[in-house]
């Protein structure tokens, strides 16, 4: 079972160009973390990318989070994981999800299902009857208690992705103990808070029109109003650790606590900041 260590980065890497991509590559990697985590974005292909960040990298785990089910073909994804394990000693992690109805419907033109039904049946065609298939390093993005169940059953475990630690709990209690529970966390080392909470609302702004998460907010205790007008404050606290290094160490133990056996924390700054970026990553390593 491929050990996914302590700490990981996750950053959206469709911000960067070649060369920029490899120095980050190099940073997080040097700065000691497991993991390197990015999305599918509508920029670079996702298992295309996975390839360059490990020729770039020699220890790193790269993982898809999420590589969404609707990009591709449940075969092409198997050879797709099956070949950059191959190629690159057993570092890529397939995170897999069922995206969203505004990027499936309106991007790619999909059809957009029910989605633990079509997760479920994604899942039987990527395993098919494959000897070890359960033992794949298979991740979904698992937010609601149908699809961390599904996660349970029939992968490595769970992506949760803006959540807070009380969701951690709830997804530990249905993943149990043998499970990866993987969890994302954004973070900015900015002192001042209305600042930090003004990049927080910047990064945050292209999620708070999608269902996944607001019924997710709303399962987990925030309010109609919270998710108005931006996000309330004490909707942004949670979603974006902020302050000097000691207090944002001690939000993301809370991930830990409340049982999750890795967390990928993600660099809020202002765009194009990649000091600021790179100093957050170094510094929040020994976490």
């Amino acid at each position: 079972m491929l050990n996914l260590g302590r700490l990981g980065v996750w950053y959206p890497v469709d911000r960067l160009d070649a060369s920029q991509l490899s120095a980050f590559v190099g940073h997080v990697e040097g700065s000691g973390y497991t993991a390197l985590w990015y999305p599918e974005s509508r920029g670079y292909e996702s298992f295309t990318i996975a390839g360059f960040m490990l020729a770039h990298s020699k220890k790193l785990i790269v993982g898809s989070s999420i590589a969404s089910m609707y990009a591709r073909d449940a075969f092409t994804a198997r050879r797709g994981m099956i070949s950059l394990n191959s190629l690159y000693g057993d570092r890529f992690v397939f995170g897999l999800g069922v995206s969203h109805k505004p990027m499936v419907e309106g991007i790619r033109g999909h059809d957009y299902g029910k989605p633990v039904p079509v997760m479920r049946a994604y899942l039987d065609a990527l395993q098919g009857k494959e000897e070890g298939a359960l033992e794949w390093p298979v991740a979904l993005a698992a937010l609601g208690p149908l699809m961390l169940k599904l996660s349970r059953d029939r992968t490595m475990g769970a992506l949760p992705y803006n959540v807070t630690p009380a969701h951690t709990a709830e997804a530990k209690a249905i993943l149990g103990p043998d499970k990866w529970l993987a969890v994302e966390q954004k973070v900015c080392l900015e002192t001042d808070p209305e600042r930090a909470r003004a990049l927080g609302r910047a990064e945050l702004s292209r999620y708070m029109t999608l269902d996944n998460y607001r019924n997710n907010w709303l399962r987990t205790g925030f309010t109609e109003a919270d998710l108005a007008n931006g996000g309330s404050d004490r909707f942004i606290d949670g979603m974006v650790l902020h302050g000097d290094a000691a207090t944002v160490k001690a939000g993301l133990r809370e991930h830990f606590t409340a049982g999750a056996t890795h967390v990928c924390l993600q660099p809020v700054h202002a765009p194009e900041d990649w000091a600021h970026r790179d100093a957050m990553v170094t510094a929040l390593a020994d976490t």
